[in-house]
């Protein structure tokens, strides 16, 4: 019988962290050199296997490089996840320490499904695609500014902001596409997915980065994971309206304007499927959320196989 693997909770603050073994030891660590050692020593003393933290903002970051490069494997976790877990036990207090050992027990409980797989250059990836999201915002935000009637001064200096946005917007797309062609795994992957008519560059960084269990998993956990998966709500009699929730959100809205223009125009195939839901009366976001989910699913065995896009193979019937 294999032996059960020891989980440790970590919450994350900006100065210090608090670390709980569920119906175990608890630490408490300073954010400086000495601190993380201590914590490394409290980690090999019991034994610790697995590292559970939650998302905070990026203070996690040198935590995660620091367990993973001492052997430890690191889990990343959604903190609304950790939250509804604490609640649905009864634990209305929050604070560092309750937080770590909330953590520690939702890794005790979930440890074997948690997690994207762990792999730097691929975290790397996501922080330069997030980084470009963040750039278009931003230049989304300018040109809604624009918008109004602005004193030409303030309209000199949109302008330049825009040029400037543009400017840095190109050069980390740039990183981004080199640092694709020069991974040879994510080569070989952006190749299959920009096979797919409809997908290119961007849609093929933010699939590498955000959904690297894609071609892992069945297609149903393949849906679940980017969040377009329909959820039952019934009870007794009642069959309620399905919806989609949880899931990637910044992939899903990345996917967004490829899949519109996927369905819409340069995929035939998925153009064909987008208006047979038009025709039976589903609304354009409903269909397009299909359309994404059954794609999503045929991306998935394309990578799981290593094949391009074949229409004749890949249909969507």
């Amino acid at each position: 019988m294999a032996q059960k693997q020891i989980v440790v909770g970590i919450d994350v603050a900006k100065e210090k962290i608090d670390a709980a073994i569920w119906l175990g030891a608890e630490g408490c660590f300073a954010n400086n050199p000495q601190g993380r050692g201590e914590l490394l020593a409290w980690l090999e003393k019991h034994g610790v296997d697995k590292a559970v933290m939650e998302a905070s903002g990026g203070y996690e970051r040198s935590w995660v490089r620091l367990l993973r490069g001492a052997g430890v494997a690191v889990a990343v976790v959604d903190p609304k996840r950790v939250r509804h877990f604490a609640k649905s036990a009864g634990q209305q207090a929050k604070t560092d320490a309750i937080d770590a050992r909330m953590i520690a027990w939702f890794g005790d409980s979930f440890s074997a499904r948690l997690g994207k797989p762990d792999d730097a250059e691929r975290e790397e990836l996501d922080q330069l695609v997030t980084a470009r999201q963040a750039i278009i915002r931003l230049k989304e935000q300018i040109d809604h500014w624009a918008e109004h009637e602005q004193p030409k001064a303030v309209q000199e200096v949109q302008q330049a902001l825009l040029k400037d946005v543009a400017r840095q917007q190109a050069k980390l797309e740039a990183v981004i596409a080199d640092k694709i062609d020069n991974t040879e795994r994510f080569a070989e992957r952006a190749e299959i997915i920009k096979s797919v008519p409809g997908l290119a560059e961007t849609a093929a960084a933010g699939l590498i980065a955000f959904l690297p269990e894609l071609g892992l998993v069945d297609r149903q956990a393949a849906s679940a994971l980017l969040g377009v998966a329909p959820f039952a709500e019934d009870s007794g009699k009642r069959r309620g309206p399905r919806h989609i929730r949880g899931g990637r959100h910044k992939l899903r809205c990345l996917l967004f304007m490829p899949i519109l223009s996927a369905a819409t125009r340069h995929n035939p195939v998925l153009k064909a499927y987008y208006q047979r839901l038009i025709a039976k009366g589903k609304l354009a976001k409903v269909a397009l959320i299909a359309c994404m989910r059954k794609l999503i699913s045929i991306l998935n065995i394309m990578l799981a196989r290593g094949e391009k896009w074949d229409p004749t193979r890949h249909t969507l019937a």
